[in-house]
């Protein structure tokens, strides 16, 4: 859309869909629907409160039809809350009135005053965010991490035994493989994952401060803790027992950081990718009627990978506020949470769009043997460090010295390291064995590792 104010809704709304169902507004409209009509049917089939009634399963098939769908009818439909809250001014009290206006044509008009019944506004909304996110992060955002470190890891596998030089301030420095280079990537990001697997998510549902204060004076003999710890459940939620009215977010500032340390280790990659290829050890497959420069033709720049980059800032910048903010509130609470989590959607498609344009920048990538092989061979002074390394075995004085004065600032071949070879004190099978060494062959353990 050109009026939209982000480009998460504008020029990025097609790569971006997935969130969407999500974390826009209508997602989080339908997110609170679904917790207040489960609610309702929780109280009155699971609790038996008295004054209700046993809600048919043909009753709750049709409360199910409030939030099952995300289609544009169902969109259509969320949008009428938006109508009601230019009287309410109050998101989640329009929410419950657009319950009662569809209960009011069934069966299920007698149990309307049930709906948000005890329920404090956060009750309601932080399920929905909680379970709105565990959703998207298994569903999407953790399968498409998965399929990003795949294709890192079917690079690695396919590189294992091509040797490269490496570079430590930017400077030549001991080879290592291409194939080591992005197993390092795989293995920071497992670990990442794994932690995001492992993540508990809270929710809770105890009222204007906590307490359960109305619950109890209406029904004081339901025990409510185990109410509300088996309503959490219904979500894939564990119950916060201990809260203000809000819940206390601290869960939602752990994921946030996961996700930003996610990006911050693919904003690594991205620099290093970009690095490579000004190298010319990676070249770019060509796409017809793509423009590199619109004014050098010969141009094929890196733009996913900048892409990439410039998105994950993003992502971290939003992420981070969110991660420092959300778990702070004035004494039981403040509205501050309440438009700052609006933005979670913001964080997490930033992220998306990120992963989406590496893995695009991934698949055009070809390797340069010839550029790699090129600066292999004529960066033979990297193997200053094996000789003298291994003339410190045989305690040879001032080895390191001694290829210092030979090496640094200087560019030597094959014929001057043999010279120099020839003239050290160590048993010939060493002599022999670093005569045979190159820049290719010395790799270490990077090729099985």
């Amino acid at each position: 859309m050109l009026t939209a104010i982000s480009p998460l809704d504008g020029r990025y709304a097609s790569k971006v869909a997935p969130v969407r169902e999500f974390f826009s507004e209508g997602a989080l409209i339908r997110g609170r629907v679904a917790v207040e009509c489960m609610w309702l049917v929780f109280l009155c089939n699971e609790i038996k409160l008295k004054g209700t009634r046993k809600i048919t399963k043909e009753e709750e098939k049709k409360l199910e039809s409030l939030y099952k769908n995300w289609d544009d009818s169902a969109i259509k439909f969320y949008g009428r809350t938006k109508e009601i809250e230019k009287t309410t001014n109050h998101d989640v009290k329009a929410v419950e009135y657009l319950i009662k206006e569809e209960m009011k044509k069934t069966s299920l008009k007698d149990l309307m005053e049930f709906v948000h019944f005890s329920c404090t506004s956060e009750d309601i909304t932080n399920l929905a965010y909680a379970a709105l996110l565990k959703k998207f992060t298994w569903n999407i955002f953790i399968p498409k991490l998965e399929e990003l470190n795949k294709n890192l890891n079917t690079l690695a596998t396919k590189y294992k035994k091509t040797p490269m030089l490496a570079h430590t301030h930017g400077q030549p420095a001991s080879p290592t493989t291409v194939g080591k280079e992005f197993k390092i990537f795989v293995k920071r990001l497992e670990r990442q994952i794994s932690q995001l697997t492992k993540q508990t998510h809270f929710g809770k549902i105890n009222g204007a401060t906590g307490n359960y204060n109305a619950h109890v004076i209406a029904y004081p003999e339901v025990d409510w803790v185990k109410a509300s710890t088996g309503f959490a459940k219904r979500f894939g939620l564990v119950a916060n027992l201990y809260t203000t009215q809000i819940e206390s977010h601290d869960y939602l500032a752990e994921i946030f950081h996961n996700v930003i340390r996610i990006n911050t280790i693919l904003i690594d990659l991205d620099r290093d990718i970009w690095s490579y290829i000004s190298k010319h050890y990676f070249k770019q497959k060509v796409i017809a009627g793509e423009i590199g420069s619109s004014t050098m033709p010969h141009k094929v720049n890196p733009i996913d990978f900048e892409n990439s980059e410039g998105n994950l800032g993003m992502a971290n910048a939003i992420l981070s506020h969110m991660a420092e903010k959300l778990p702070t509130s004035r004494m039981q609470r403040d509205l501050t949470d309440s438009t700052v989590l609006r933005n979670m959607g913001a964080g997490f498609g930033h992220s998306y769009l990120a992963y989406e344009s590496t893995l695009k920048g991934l698949s055009k990538l070809e390797i340069n043997l010839r550029a790699i092989d090129n600066d292999l061979n004529d960066n033979w002074e990297v193997l200053a460090e094996p000789i003298q390394t291994v003339m410190r075995k045989y305690k040879i004085e001032g080895a390191y010295e001694k290829l210092k004065d030979i090496t640094r600032g200087k560019k030597l071949d094959q014929k001057a390291f043999s010279k120099f070879i020839e003239t050290l004190d160590i048993p010939k099978k060493d002599k022999e064995s670093l005569k045979k060494l190159t820049p290719h062959t010395y790799i270490g353990l990077a090729n099985k590792m």
